[in-house]
């Protein structure tokens, strides 16, 4: 079973890239700064996205699902059955679904480092950067960020030759680590619109009775 507050860490964790925190302090080479800098400028260029992500628990456990986003302000991350949940980012609103009873319930976008992403500029010198390290073609940006739940720990793991995104790490705050990788992904792909919408049929309830 899939817990509701990883689903949101798991989003916070892909999008917490361009979170306002502290300025990174860590020293960088001049090629560290380029590479980081472009990586920052092709994602920005990527209006809409469209794939398959799986998630690794620490005990091993698989989840796989499909994501769409659409700058700015729009995502949608729907697992597969046998879970039956969904994270869905409209206007101010971040919103978890459970398509098997019709509920939901909701947070401001400003509480979820995902809203920093889904704008129309990414700098990842905006975050907290606490660690940078490349091998085999790969540079991994170690972040610390704070969400909801508390301090999160990020290891972001970009392609250095296409600077995609191509998979991502995070250490929740009661220890609980979760990896997650992409994969099928299509870049600046038409969305329609009705994967951003909530059906007025679902019923609203209290974060706090979850």
């Amino acid at each position: 079973m899939i817990r509701r507050d990883a689903l949101l860490l798991g989003v916070s964790a892909l999008f917490a890239l361009a979170t306002p925190g502290l300025a990174q302090t860590i020293p960088l080479t001049a090629e560290e700064t380029e590479l980081i800098r472009n990586i920052g400028a092709h994602n920005t260029a990527i209006r809409t996205m469209a794939g398959r992500f799986l998630q690794i628990d620490t005990n091993g456990g698989r989840v796989e699902g499909t994501f769409f986003l659409e700058r700015p302000d729009k995502v949608r991350f729907r697992y597969n059955p046998p879970s039956r949940e969904e994270i869905v980012s409209v206007g101010r609103g971040f919103y978890v679904l459970n398509r098997a009873d019709r509920t939901y319930y909701a947070y401001p976008q400003d509480t979820i480092p995902l809203r920093q992403f889904l704008g129309d500029q990414i700098d990842l010198f905006r975050a907290n950067i606490v660690g940078v390290a490349s091998a085999d073609g790969y540079m991994t940006i170690t972040i610390v960020d704070e969400t909801v739940a508390g301090t999160v720990e990020v290891s972001l793991v970009f392609d250095t030759e296409t600077l995609d995104l191509a998979q991502w790490s995070l250490v929740e705050p009661n220890g609980t680590e979760l990896t997650f990788s992409l994969y099928d992904v299509e870049k600046n792909v038409e969305i329609p619109r009705s994967f951003f919408y909530i059906d007025a049929t679902y019923t609203a309830i209290d974060p706090a009775n979850r």
